[in-house]
C-alpha cells in the first residue's frame, strides 16, 4: 500500500463507503471500515456517522495499547472496533477490515442453523483466494450479540482453534466483515462475497434451493 500521510487512508475509506452507501450496504449509519498503519494503530470510521456522507474528521484512530485518538469531543469508536481488534490481531497479514450491512448477507445468514454457511463453487470464489475445482467452502457465522466484544470473543476463540477458508464472516441478522492485505483487496472481497449472497438467494427464489 503506497500511501504517504494519514489524510490519504481516510480519504480511501471515505471513498469505499461512499460506494458502498450507493450500493445500498451502508445504509444510514450502519457498518464500519478501518485501515491499520505501520505502527500497529488503525484508523476506524467513528460511531453515529452517515456512510455516505463521511468527512475527515469522522474516523478514530484507535492504538495497539488501547489509546483513542479522538479529531472531534463528540467522535467514538464504532461499537464494532473489538472486531476490527481481534481481526487485526488474528491475521497480521490485513491491513484492512471491512464491515458491511446488506439485505442479502441477512437473508443468506438464515439459510442455515448452523455456524457454517455452505458457499456454491463460484467462479467469484477465486477472488477469495479459493482455487480449487469445486471447492468445498463455507462461510462461518456468528451470532449476534447485544454487547459487541462477545461476538469478538467468540471470533477469536473460534479462529484461533480453525482459522477460517477465506477472509470473511458473517454475524447472523447484522453483516459481513471482510479483511485483506489492502484497502483495495478489501473493497473487491466486499463486491464478490456480496455476489455470492445474491446469487444464493436468487438461486433459491428460481430453484428452490442454493
Amino acid at each position: 500500500m503506497n500511501i504517504s500521510t494519514l489524510t490519504d487512508v481516510r480519504l480511501e475509506l471515505i471513498a469505499a463507503a461512499r460506494y458502498f452507501y450507493q450500493q445500498g450496504w451502508m445504509v444510514g449509519t450502519a457498518g464500519n471500515l478501518s485501515i491499520r498503519l505501520s505502527d500497529g494503530s488503525f484508523w476506524i470510521t467513528a460511531s453515529g456517522k452517515s456512510k455516505g456522507e463521511l468527512a475527515i474528521d469522522d474516523f478514530v484512530r484507535v492504538y495497539p495499547d488501547g489509546r483513542v485518538e479522538q479529531p472531534t469531543e463528540d467522535s467514538k469508536p464504532s461499537a464494532e472496533t473489538a472486531i476490527h481488534q481481534v481481526i487485526y490481531n488474528l491475521f497480521p497479514e490485513a491491513i484492512s477490515c471491512y464491515h458491511v450491512h446488506s439485505v442479502e448477507a441477512n437473508l443468506v445468514s438464515r439459510f442455515v442453523n448452523g455456524d457454517a454457511l455452505p458457499l456454491p463453487p463460484l467462479e467469484m470464489l477465486k477472488g477469495l483466494g479459493i482455487w480449487e475445482e469445486k471447492p468445498d467452502c463455507v462461510m462461518p457465522i456468528f451470532a449476534n450479540h447485544l454487547q459487541v466484544q462477545q461476538i469478538a470473543t467468540e471470533i477469536k476463540t473460534r479462529f484461533s482453534n480453525t482459522p477460517p477458508q477465506l477472509p470473511a464472516l458473517l454475524i447472523r441478522d447484522h453483516g459481513v466483515t471482510v479483511w485483506a492485505a489492502s484497502s483495495t483487496a478489501a473493497r473487491n472481497y466486499i463486491e464478490l462475497v456480496e455476489y455470492i449472497f445474491r446469487y444464493m438467494v436468487a438461486a433459491r427464489r428460481v430453484f428452490g434451493e442454493v
